[in-house]
């Protein structure tokens, strides 16, 4: 499976701009470059929290396919927030537990400046 094409062709990562750069061995790594439309403050680009998580889901779920090979459905994410996105955020993420059934993944959101913005953990599908 070409994970970097799967996410590209995902329509809501593309409505967003998400793009994952690395996806292997359990690791993977993904960006989003702001603008106006993906801010919660009219006059500062500052990203709304739902574009950190659609970041941070995004690119757990590639970690997790790249062990996978197929798609994996989200089951559960849970994101601390600690600063406010300014500017580019840049997720990395790296597979927990892959198991049978469910995997984890561990995942941060930095800024541009290199700030830790949120973290996650998310819990995806992995077999039937």
């Amino acid at each position: 499976m070409d994970i970097e094409s799967f996410f590209e062709e995902m329509p809501f990562a593309d409505l967003l701009g998400v793009e994952v750069t690395e996806a292997a061995d359990g690791h993977a790594e993904g960006r989003i470059e702001m603008r106006d439309e993906l801010s919660w403050h009219s006059e500062r680009l500052m990203a709304h929290g739902g574009v950190t998580f659609t970041l941070a889901d995004t690119v757990g779920g590639a970690a997790l396919v790249s062990l996978a090979d197929q798609p994996v459905p989200t089951i559960d994410m849970r994101i601390d927030y600690h600063e406010v996105g300014s500017g580019d955020l840049r997720a990395e993420a790296d597979v927990v537990k892959f198991g049978d059934q469910v995997g984890t993944v561990d995942v941060d959101v930095f800024s541009e400046d290199g700030t830790l913005v949120a973290d996650a953990r998310g819990v995806y599908k992995t077999g039937d």
